[in-house]
């Protein structure tokens, strides 16, 4: 293999994690617009309670976001397996802590386990998801504290917050400064 065409795909997978990680910050900080970029908008996704296609997904994860729900995902193993300069197979091993409001309005907190099964495209130079399956292998359902988030989190200051109000944007603004 010629050393352009290592270079290409090295970059291929980098721009591909890159899209796992800005899926994991829109989800998390209730950014739709950074959750928006990680997928193509023909893209569909089988994610738990939802199914078909991901403008669907958008909906459900907004009314999510309203609820005040907390959200944090981490992602590990990220096994890339690149199909021709266009097309990969990647499967991202997650864990994800989520507390809020069920249908039934009473608050739950779950430890959740699995892994993203996408199909990633690249179009104009981009990837993106074009199919996401989410395998969920563990689930553990979790007491939900008692006490607020500022006193459990004490001096552990400041608190991550859904959009505008996580410390990243005003760092991301920051940076953006000339």
């Amino acid at each position: 293999m010629a050393n352009e065409e290592k270079l290409t795909q090295y970059l291929d997978r980098e721009a591909i994690r890159d899209c796992i990680y800005r899926y994991c910050r829109g989800v998390d900080r209730a950014d739709e617009a950074t959750l928006r970029s990680a997928y193509w908008p023909d893209a569909t996704d089988r994610h738990g309670v939802y199914s078909g296609p991901v403008e669907g997904f958008f909906l459900w994860a907004r009314e999510v976001f309203k609820s005040g729900a907390r959200n944090v995902h981490q992602v590990g193993n990220i096994l890339i397996e690149l199909v021709g300069p266009t097309r990969a197979a990647v499967e991202t091993y997650f864990l994800a802590l989520q507390r809020g409001p069920g249908q039934d309005g009473v608050v739950r907190q779950f430890l959740i386990a699995g892994r993203y099964c996408d199909l990633f495209e690249k179009r104009g130079g981009e990837w993106r998801v074009a199919r996401r399956i989410v395998a969920f292998d563990w689930l553990e359902e979790q007491a939900v504290p008692t006490e607020s988030e500022e006193v459990r989190f004490g001096p552990r200051m400041p608190i991550g917050a859904p959009l505008p109000n996580d410390p990243i944007h005003e760092i991301l603004a920051e940076a953006r400064r000339t």
